[in-house]
């Protein structure tokens, strides 16, 4: 599948192991490469569901000068939004249970901004999906954090563990764009490049 491929070296620009994972679904050697400390700022006058989409352009934009003409990258970003508020990674215990409490009985939404490059052409796209968690009370919540890795899922939680076993009581999408890719719609797109 996707031989229009075969002419470039796929590269995942990520330290996600849920991206690797995810990429991985697709059946297509790709290798790893990571900068650090890349920047992830955006302005304030980008609406909140886009944001990810800008994020991931602007880390498509510190590899470009780095690709080979038979280089493909993968850039993504994924954030929670809630009531105009966007969710990203906690910075800590205290504040991942209350980003958590703050989703608890409500629905929010999943952005992951994807972009697509190679030396020569680039594409982006954003995939949201809706997530709608029952009530769950603090100590539900601390028990997670206390007994997952939280700190480094955007919103505080992983869907694919515990919490979203407990608390997702609907879900309108794409789940795998909750755990950090759009599989389906990443698919549909490499197809075309």
């Amino acid at each position: 599948m996707l031989s229009n491929l075969n002419k470039y070296h796929v590269l995942l620009a990520s330290k996600s192991p849920r991206r690797r994972e995810l990429l991985q679904m697709l059946r297509i050697p790709f290798n790893i490469i990571t900068i650090n400390g890349l920047d992830e700022t955006y302005p304030d006058t980008v609406p909140p569901l886009e944001v990810p989409q800008y994020i991931s352009a602007k880390k498509a934009d510190a590899y470009q000068s780095r690709l080979h003409d038979n280089e493909l990258i993968i850039t993504a970003d994924t954030m929670v939004v809630c009531d105009g508020r966007i969710y990203g990674k906690p910075h800590d215990e205290k504040d991942a249970i209350d980003m958590l409490m703050s989703l608890a009985g409500k629905t929010h939404h999943v952005a992951t901004g994807v972009t697509i490059s190679t030396s020569m052409r680039r594409t982006s796209f954003t995939t949201v999906t809706a997530v709608t968690f029952c009530l769950f009370s603090e100590e539900e919540a601390r028990y997670y954090v206390d007994n997952y890795m939280p700190l480094d899922k955007a919103g505080a939680y992983g869907i694919q563990e515990w919490i979203g076993a407990i608390a997702v009581e609907r879900l309108d999408g794409s789940y795998y764009n909750v755990m950090g890719l759009p599989v389906h719609r990443l698919y549909q797109e490499l197809r075309l490049f």
